[in-house]
C-alpha cells in the first residue's frame, strides 16, 4: 500500500454528508458515489473515508478569535468575531459552532471503524495487519480530538443544573438509526475521550520514523514475523504528519485541563490528572530541558521554516498543518503604509499584560514602568508580537508612525477599515521578508502549528500549580515555577517577580494565565481560556487603545476607550445549534440560550 497525501484524501472521500434530515444524511453518498463497502477491496478508498475526518480538523488555521476578547479588535466592520463580541452571538448565528463539522467527522470515523478489519490493506498479510492497526489508531485518536472540540464549544450547564456534553456516538449510523438522542453528561464524554485515547495509544507509534534493524521492530509485531522493511512500510518516516500516539497524548492533556477548569469542575476532573497527562508528552523531550530556545518566535524562524520537509516539525512544534507559500497574513495585517489592511489591532489591555524586562508587572511598585515612555525596557516579546509607534516593519524596515498628528495613514483611526483602531498593529505570525509592494511583491512560506510544546508546558504549569502548588512536582522533575522560569529565560525576561511569588499559589495562577495570554497570543486560545476559567468580568471588559500626539515637541500618551463587549454571564458556555434543537427534542440547550 503506498502513502496517500492527507490533502489528497478529500478527493477519495465520499461526498461530505450534511447533518440535516436523516434522509439527507446518508442516501446521497450511496447514490452519487461507489458506496462505502467499496473500501473493502480498495485501501485508497478506505483511506479516503478516514481522510474526510482529517479535512475537518478545527486547529487547521488561526481563527483570530482574539477579536472577540480583550486582546484585540478588528478594523473590518464585517468581521464575524467583532459582531459576536458586539452582541450578535446567538444559537442561530454562532461563529464558535463546531457541531456540524465535528459530528460529521465522527460519523465518517465510525463508518471507517465499522469496516476497517475487513479492508484488504495489502497483499502482504503482516503488512496488512499493521496497516489496519495504524489506521484504526488514527481513527480512535481523531474521534477523541473531535469530542474534545465539541465539549469545548458546546459543553455546558443545562437549566436543571447538570453539566452536559454531547451525544456519544461510537457506532455506524444509517437511515434506520435513532438520531433523536439526548446529550450525555460531560463526565461521560470525558470517559469516551479517555477510552478512545487509550485505544489509539496502544495501536500507534510515538512518532513515525524508519528503523535501522529488525531488532527494533516492536515485540507485538515481531511475534507475527514483521521485518524492518515491513515495519517501515507502515510506520515509517513517510507518514509524518499523520496522527501518532504522542499527538493523542497531547489532546488527552488538553481535554483533561478543560475538564478540570473552573467552568467544568462539576465533571469531577482533577488537576493532578491534567498535569500528569501533559508531563507524559513533555517527559519525552526531557521536560523543561527540552524546551526550544527559539520557540517563542516560531513564526519568524525563517531558515527553519524554509527548510522544513513534508510532515517534518521543528523542535517547538508537535503537530502542524502543511507548509504553503503565500502572503495572506501579511496582506491582511501589515500596516497600510506597507500595502496591508491592518485588520487585527492588539489592544492596550493586551499591551499592558507584558511585564517589564525584569519580569515585574507594570502595575507593581518599583517595576520601572513610565507612562510617558511606555515601551521602554519592556518584555522583549512585546516588540516581537505587537507593532507599536516607532517600530520598524517589512523588508525595508519602514518606521511605523501611529500618532494622531503624524501625517501617515498608519495613524490611529486615520482611515476607516484600513488604519488601526487601537494605535497598534499585529506583528506576531507575520514574516518580515514578505514584500507587498505591487511592483516587488514576494511570498514566503508559512504553516499553522496544531500543537506547540509551549502550550503543553503551560498546560502542565497551570495544572501542576493547582494540584501541587508553585514548586510542587508530583512525580515529575519540574514544577510550575520551573516552567515559567524557563519561558522567561528563553525570551530574555527577568524573574524578580516570579521569585517573589513562588510560594503563593494564587499569585502564581495569575502569572501562569498571563504567560499563556502572551505566549499563545493570536493562536486562538484566549476566547476559550476566559470561558473555561469562568472569568466573566474579563469577558465583558472594555477594550482600550493608545492615542499618541505631540505637545510642545513631546509625545503625549493617552489611553482611550475603543470598544465594549456585549456578553452575558451564561456565555461562558456556547450554545447547541438552534437547528439541532428544532430537529431533535431529546436535546437540552445550555442555560441562557
Amino acid at each position: 500500500m503506498k502513502k496517500i497525501n492527507i490533502k489528497a484524501l478529500t478527493i477519495l472521500a465520499a461526498a461530505s454528508l450534511a447533518l440535516t434530515s436523516c434522509d439527507d444524511l446518508f442516501e446521497p453518498a450511496i447514490e452519487n458515489n461507489l458506496g462505502v463497502d467499496y473500501m473493502y477491496n480498495n485501501a485508497g478508498y478506505a483511506e479516503g473515508v478516514l481522510g474526510n475526518a482529517y479535512t475537518r480538523i478545527p486547529c487547521g488555521s488561526f481563527p483570530f478569535s482574539e477579536v472577540a476578547t480583550d486582546d484585540a479588535v478588528s478594523n473590518d466592520t464585517g468581521n464575524d468575531w467583532r459582531k459576536l463580541a458586539g452582541g450578535e452571538w446567538t444559537s442561530e448565528k454562532n461563529k464558535t459552532e463546531r457541531w456540524r463539522d465535528c459530528r460529521a467527522a465522527i460519523m465518517y470515523i465510525n463508518m471507517f471503524l465499522a469496516r476497517a478489519e475487513k479492508v484488504h490493506w495489502a497483499d502482504d498479510e503482516i503488512a496488512s495487519k499493521m496497516f489496519c492497526d495504524r489506521e484504526k489508531g488514527e481513527a480512535y485518536g481523531l474521534r477523541a480530538m473531535y469530542m474534545y472540540y465539541l465539549l469545548q464549544a458546546h459543553g455546558g450547564m443545562t437549566a436543571d443544573g447538570q453539566l452536559m456534553g454531547v451525544p456519544i456516538i461510537t457506532e455506524e449510523e444509517d437511515v434506520h438509526s435513532e438520531h433523536n438522542l439526548p446529550r450525555n453528561t460531560f463526565a461521560d464524554c470525558m470517559k469516551a475521550i479517555y477510552d478512545d485515547c487509550q485505544k489509539a495509544i496502544e495501536l500507534l507509534p510515538s512518532e513515525y520514523k524508519d528503523i535501522e534493524t529488525d531488532d527494533e521492530v516492536p515485540a507485538k509485531y515481531k511475534e507475527i514475523g514483521a521485518t524492518k522493511g515491513q515495519f517501515n512500510r507502515v510506520f515509517g518516516l513517510i507518514f509524518r504528519g499523520r496522527v501518532n500516539a504522542t499527538i493523542v497524548q497531547a489532546f488527552r492533556s488538553k481535554a483533561a485541563l478543560l475538564a478540570a477548569s473552573p467552568a467544568f469542575q462539576a465533571s469531577g476532573a482533577k488537576y493532578e490528572d491534567a498535569a500528569n497527562y501533559a508531563a507524559e508528552v513533555l517527559d519525552k523531550i526531557g521536560g523543561v530541558d527540552g524546551m526550544d530556545p527559539t520557540g517563542w518566535t516560531w513564526y519568524a524562524n525563517t531558515k527553519e521554516i524554509n527548510g522544513l520537509a513534508n510532515g517534518e516539525c521543528p523542535k517547538e512544534v508537535l503537530w502542524r498543518g502543511e507548509k504553503s507559500e503565500n502572503n495572506d497574513w501579511e496582506k491582511d495585517n501589515f500596516a497600510p503604509s506597507l500595502e496591508g489592511k491592518g485588520r487585527i489591532n492588539p489592544t492596550q489591555n493586551f499591551v499592558d499584560a507584558f511585564p517589564m524586562a525584569n519580569g515585574m508587572p507594570i502595575t507593581e511598585a518599583g517595576s520601572g514602568y513610565k507612562a510617558d515612555d511606555p515601551y521602554a525596557n519592556r518584555d522583549p516579546r512585546l516588540a516581537a508580537y505587537v507593532l507599536y509607534n516607532g517600530c520598524k516593519e517589512g523588508v525595508n524596515d519602514t518606521e511605523i508612525n501611529t500618532t494622531v498628528d503624524g501625517g501617515t495613514k498608519d495613524g490611529i483611526n486615520k482611515e476607516v477599515g484600513k488604519s488601526t483602531r487601537t494605535g497598534y498593529y499585529l506583528r506576531k505570525l507575520l514574516r518580515q521578508d514578505v514584500n507587498l509592494d505591487p511592483n516587488k511583491t514576494t511570498k514566503q512560506h508559512h504553516y499553522t502549528p496544531r500543537i506547540r510544546y509551549t502550550e503543553l508546558f503551560l498546560n502542565y504549569a497551570e495544572a501542576a500549580n493547582e494540584a501541587w502548588g508553585p514548586t510542587g512536582k508530583g512525580s515529575h522533575n519540574y514544577s510550575a515555577y520551573d516552567v515559567i522560569k524557563a519561558l522567561h529565560k528563553r525570551a530574555g525576561v527577568g524573574n524578580e517577580y516570579l521569585e517573589s511569588i513562588k510560594t503563593n499559589k494564587e499569585k502564581m495562577r495569575e502569572l501562569i494565565r498571563n504567560e499563556r495570554r502572551i505566549e499563545l497570543s493570536f493562536e486562538g486560545f484566549r476566547f476559550w481560556d476566559l470561558r473555561r476559567w469562568n472569568l466573566v468580568d474579563e469577558m465583558k471588559a472594555e477594550v482600550y487603545g493608545m492615542s499618541i500626539s505631540t505637545v510642545d515637541g513631546e509625545k503625549k500618551y493617552t489611553v482611550v476607550p475603543v470598544d465594549t463587549r456585549n456578553y452575558k454571564d451564561y456565555m461562558i458556555y456556547g450554545p447547541i445549534p438552534n437547528t439541532e434543537m428544532l430537529k431533535f427534542d431529546q436535546l437540552q440547550q445550555n442555560v441562557g440560550w
